[in-house]
């Protein structure tokens, strides 16, 4: 999977991870980090989501990267927002107010781009990557951040054999393989979700879990 699958899917708007509503997750279990609002979030692959916005509006200090610039002018023009851009290769830099987006790839990630993230917010970065991805994704971001962080991550679990992702199955002995070394891994929430993914029982998915997790520095 290379940049250009994902720069081909915004071009044909087939965008079905996006929603367009605030992540209830997010709403819900975001305060069991116990996070100062002054405490800068890191999302990884953060599309256009609104959950930036959410973020931002509990004063926090809010990084987004995105590989795709189609996402990211969207999100600062649908909900009105002009943002300073600057080139910072090799990201373009996109700036307003609590919202920082980094435009380009997040495997070109240097700890300089994320000084003082002391929080991250997963909802559709590892799922996102197919399984040798992953691998590189845990130890690129713990690279990136030597100082450990609270983190919430959000998965899916489903018969990886009736589809091929994205989204991808995370499983969460694969949660424990990833992170376990570094993390106490707290499950927070276990919940149904296949009535409210029609597109992915379209595509043949038969149970469909989506599993919430509190990853704190070990």
């Amino acid at each position: 999977m290379d940049p250009d699958f994902w720069h081909r899917r915004w071009e044909r708007g087939e965008t079905g991870w996006h929603r367009d509503e605030i992540d209830r997750h997010l709403r819900e279990l975001w305060p069991r980090l116990g996070l100062a609002a002054e405490t800068k979030v890191l999302v990884p692959l953060c599309g256009k989501t609104l959950d930036l916005l959410w973020l931002a509006g509990q004063g926090h200090s809010v990084l987004g990267v995105e590989l795709s610039r189609l996402a990211v002018d969207g999100f600062f023009a649908e909900n009105g927002l002009v943002p300073e851009v600057t080139d910072d290769p090799p990201f373009r830099r996109y700036l307003t107010d609590e919202i920082e987006l980094l435009c380009g790839d997040f495997f070109a990630l240097g700890p300089r781009h994320l000084a003082g993230v002391a929080a991250v917010y997963d909802r559709a970065a590892l799922i996102a990557l197919p399984p040798e991805l992953r691998i590189r994704y845990a130890v690129h971001m713990e690279a990136l951040l030597p100082v450990q962080v609270p983190r919430l991550l959000i998965t899916l679990e489903y018969d990886q054999t009736q589809m091929a992702g994205p989204p991808f199955a995370v499983h969460p002995e694969e949660v424990e393989a990833l992170f376990s070394a570094r993390h106490r891994i707290q499950p927070l929430a276990d919940l149904d979700v296949l009535d409210e993914s029609p597109g992915l029982r379209a595509r043949g998915v038969s149970a469909l879990k989506e599993r919430v997790y509190r990853l704190e520095p070990a």
